[in-house]
């Protein structure tokens, strides 16, 4: 491994705490994150801020308005953009020589097979289709990479709340619940344990979402990355889908967490 001036001065304090063997690991270990939303978003920059440069990104939208209060990426001049591409650029700014593979894909049962799972030493899942998660959860544990797992983040306010769990020991949480019965129903058990973060919290959305709320937002102008005032009066499009509430500091903390998984596993084995 050769840093550039940048880089050593980028990762001083990081090397300071773990030393040039744990860099060096960092700096050989290969993650994908599949789903790069509210939590995603600040897993991929976690890793890249504390040395890891191998790093694959997946998912299939762009930038919505509603992203910008939680997604790293996010801001009113990036709506429109292809998430993953506006994440790597964002992740370049921090480590120009990284190697960013941004994949516009949706993860699903139909596109797993585009994906080599073994290649890389660590999956992280912070997929919010239901289906497609477990797809993600079944395959990944049947690799030889280590796999976590992000559980939901809505619906919450208290960052204390928030932990770490094995899959199925984690309680209070919807999702979790959920994927553990619909994989129990269908006799198709993770070959393997691993560990999700959570929280208990679950609130209830007091307002109601006057702004374009699906996750995959095709608003026609959005898409045609407006300028910030016609960005903020476009015609919002209309969702059926269960819309709820988020804040940045837990969808961050989730995606942090995530991270720290990764990080941790790595420089524990120098």
């Amino acid at each position: 491994m050769t840093y550039t001036s940048i880089e050593r001065a980028v990762y001083n304090r990081t090397e300071l705490l773990v030393g040039s063997e744990a860099m060096q690991a960092l700096h050989d270990t290969r993650v994908i994150i599949f789903g790069v939303g509210g939590v995603g978003s600040w897993c991929a920059e976690g890793l890249v801020r504390s040395g890891i440069v191998r790093l694959t990104i997946v998912d299939s939208d762009r930038v919505c308005i509603t992203n910008v209060n939680r997604q790293s990426m996010a801001t009113t001049k990036t709506v429109g953009q292809v998430k993953v591409e506006a994440l790597k650029a964002r992740l370049l700014e921090i480590n120009p020589r990284a190697e960013i593979d941004a994949v516009q894909q949706i993860y699903s049962e139909e596109t797993a097979g585009q994906f080599d799972l073994d290649s890389y030493d660590y999956v992280i899942d912070c997929i919010d289709s239901l289906k497609d998660k477990m797809t993600l959860i079944l395959n990944a544990c049947n690799s030889s990479a280590v796999f976590y797992s992000a559980m939901g983040a809505a619906l919450k306010v208290d960052p204390t709340k928030i932990k770490v769990a094995e899959f199925w020991d984690v309680r209070g949480c919807p999702l979790g619940s959920i994927l553990r019965k619909k994989l129990r129903r269908n006799k198709t058990l993770p070959a393997k344990k691993f560990l999700c973060v959570y929280d208990e919290e679950v609130l209830e959305n007091k307002g109601h979402a006057s702004a374009c709320g699906t996750e995959r937002c095709m608003c026609p102008k959005a898409m045609e990355g407006p300028g910030k005032a016609e960005l903020l009066n476009h015609e919002w499009c209309t969702s059926k889908a269960q819309i709820n509430g988020t804040f940045a500091h837990i969808t961050a903390i989730f995606g942090f967490t995530l991270s720290g998984l990764v990080i941790n596993d790595v420089i524990s084995k120098v």
